[in-house]
């Protein structure tokens, strides 16, 4: 039974590994990871599923960075995503950080365990978010680290097996955090702002916080009836999407509401724009909701980079953007207190951000002390970790 249940501090229930339940389920997966039926996914080939469409493909090595702005910013409008090639970030580097990631999901059980993670900070080995019990389960593990701020960045909680796991991921770490600052600047002009307008709103370069979570998608004898993540947007800043190699799983909604199938790049990211980019800028780009399906044949992992604003900025549309004509859609709140909806209830489409624009609409101030109020109505303490939950 150690192979399969973690009793780990602070979950309200056992925690059960998706990588023990597809070993010994045969054919038939456990009720609780079964979805109702309107979220079951459709498996139809990417031909069938969105009319063969998919997101916008960007090369950021174009050498006119006005035109590079100008495409990240109506991908971003638009679709709330992109996928990122010619970025400046080694191929050999992605190949042997998703190598070494998968080298850990092979150990033993008993290795594995010895990370186990609790819902405090969510650092470390899990197969759950939220807290609530008998919540809905998803289909997949993942192990969760924090980077920044470099306060919370502990080495000795990121696995010691295999032996190149801590130097690849470190170096993929700031690889990839240069690559979002540079993101940033892109997505700052194509507002009309000063390049580095946004990242001064998540905190400035060295304020801002980060996090990167592997998942693993076990094989699955039922993939039609369950989600590796349900619908969800990310609720954080921006989001950096390092997918397997060879098995497909993103699916996002499209601008007609219609889930389609990501077909991806050989060595591009997949970058996304989360709840926080959206309410700086007053929702010209959006955080789109997206979902992960699994495969009945084969294991998937990706590598999910979280770049987010410092926990404790309040964070609202950016002045610049609010006029006449042009009210602010959201009320004022610190990263801090719109991850607890998360905490409590794991992820829900884009519940939390509707419930923040309904707030606004009533009264700013009003609406979101009222807000805060509820989110925290079970939570005594907002945690101050920089942690973030999602995806892909």
């Amino acid at each position: 039974m150690t192979s399969c249940f973690n009793s780990g501090a602070g979950w309200p229930e056992p925690v059960v590994r998706v990588q023990a339940v597809s070993d010994t389920c045969g054919d038939t997966i456990p009720e609780r990871y079964v979805k109702p039926l309107p979220e079951r996914p459709r498996l139809s080939p990417a031909s069938d599923v969105g009319g063969g469409r998919n997101i916008p493909v960007i090369d950021l090595s174009m050498p006119d960075v006005d035109a590079t702005s100008r495409a990240v910013a109506a991908a971003c409008r638009e679709w709330g995503f992109f996928q990122a090639v010619n970025h400046g970030v080694r191929p050999e580097l992605l190949r042997g950080a998703r190598a070494a990631w998968r080298g850990f999901f092979k150990q033993p059980a008993e290795v594995r365990e010895r990370y186990a993670n609790s819902p405090s900070t969510y650092e470390g080995y899990g197969s759950r978010l939220g807290t609530a019990k008998g919540g809905p389960l998803d289909w997949g593990d993942y192990y969760f680290l924090h980077l920044l701020p470099s306060s919370l960045k502990n080495h000795e909680k990121w696995p010691s097996l295999p032996y190149s796991l801590r130097g690849t991921t470190e170096e993929y770490g700031e690889e990839v955090l240069h690559l979002c600052r540079r993101v940033m600047r892109l997505l700052s002009s194509g507002l009309g702002l000063e390049a580095g307008r946004l990242q001064a709103a998540f905190g400035g370069e060295g304020g801002e916080g980060a996090c990167l979570r592997i998942n693993f998608y076990p094989r699955c004898p039922q993939p039609e009836l369950t989600l590796g993540v349900a619908g969800h947007s990310d609720p954080g800043g921006m989001t950096m999407l390092l997918v397997d190699d060879h098995v497909k799983g993103l699916q996002v909604r499209g601008p007609d509401g219609q889930w389609i199938i990501v077909d991806p790049v050989p060595d591009a990211f997949i970058v996304n724009i989360g709840d926080q980019i959206q309410v700086l800028s007053n929702a010209a780009y959006k955080s789109v909701e997206h979902r992960v399906t699994v495969s009945a044949t084969e294991d998937r992992l990706s590598m999910a980079f979280f770049y987010n604003p410092r926990s404790d900025l309040p964070i609202a549309p950016m002045a610049e953007l609010v006029g006449p004509g042009r009210p602010a859609l959201y009320p004022e709140m610190t990263f801090d207190e719109y991850r607890v909806f998360i905490r409590q209830r794991g992820l829900a489409g884009k519940a939390q951000l509707e419930s923040m624009q309904k707030a606004a609409a009533t009264a700013a101030d009003g609406g979101r002390r009222q807000l805060v109020h509820q989110l925290a109505a079970t939570e005594h303490i907002i945690s101050r970790a920089s942690w973030s939950v999602s995806d892909a």
